[in-house]
């Protein structure tokens, strides 16, 4: 065999152990799957659930934490069981249990996370385990607050010379994306996060001129995780 041949053929190989190494990854990388992309703890419940499954070929063990978005960083509830062992295609049941020292006055909103820790393989397996983490928004909604399946139409946008901002008097949080539509003139502006906190004011990052823009047209998301069609709305503006 020539020395080009030996290359080649060794190239060959390189690449199948490559893709061999890729698509083993791929098959163990499912891990723990929720089965809603978003949890509500009603406060007159007390403690909200939600299954996940372990979708690996093999046991792992579930890591489920509660996480402080910035902007409120009181601990408002517990996950039981924080850790736990899950049989290969078994589902566990995790709870979230309130805290609260004091009613809620306004829906609050956490991150939580479900992290799979494969088992490790017999020796000699030589294979590669992938640890994939499940992030997830939680809120917290008061007792006797109604429930408002589109709280995206009670934000306000207003403009101020050059300047867009948003205002969420309501008592809800309102989940959408970052990236916002200014009409007639088609002008793209963005947002700093994909949520707003009731009471809060976010200022949209605008790299061109405002002027003529009279609606503001996104994309939300409802309180139970699933895109729904765009809102247009009109935006203020402040002659002062």
């Amino acid at each position: 065999m020539s020395c080009g041949e030996c290359r080649v053929r060794g190239f060959f190989i390189s690449c199948t152990l490559l893709w061999s190494v890729y698509f083993s990854a791929v098959a163990t990388a499912d891990g723990m799957l929720p089965e809603t992309t978003v949890v509500v703890l009603y406060e007159e419940d007390g403690e909200a659930t939600i299954n996940i499954k372990n979708t690996d070929e093999g046991p792992a063990l579930l890591h489920s934490v509660v996480e402080n978005v910035p902007e409120d960083l009181e601990p408002l509830l517990i996950v039981t069981p924080p850790i736990t062992r899950v049989e290969a295609g078994e589902t566990q049941l995790v709870r979230f249990i309130s805290t609260l020292k004091e009613p809620l006055k306004t829906q609050r909103l956490k991150r939580i996370s479900f992290e799979g820790i494969p088992q490790a393989r017999a020796a000699g397996g030589a294979t590669i385990g992938i640890t994939l983490r499940q992030n997830l928004p939680l809120i917290l909604h008061p007792q006797g607050l109604p429930r408002h399946h589109t709280p995206w139409e009670l934000l306000k946008w207003k403009r101020a010379g050059q300047q867009l901002t948003v205002h969420n008097d309501s008592a809800y949080v309102v989940r959408l994306a970052p990236d916002v539509q200014l009409l007639p003139n088609d002008i793209l502006a963005t947002l700093p996060r994909t949520y707003i906190l009731p009471g809060e004011v976010l200022v949209a990052k605008v790299d061109v001129a405002l002027d003529g823009a009279a609606q503001v047209q996104i994309q939300p998301a409802t309180v139970y995780g699933f895109s729904v069609d765009s809102y247009r709305a009109p935006i203020n503006t402040d002659e002062g």
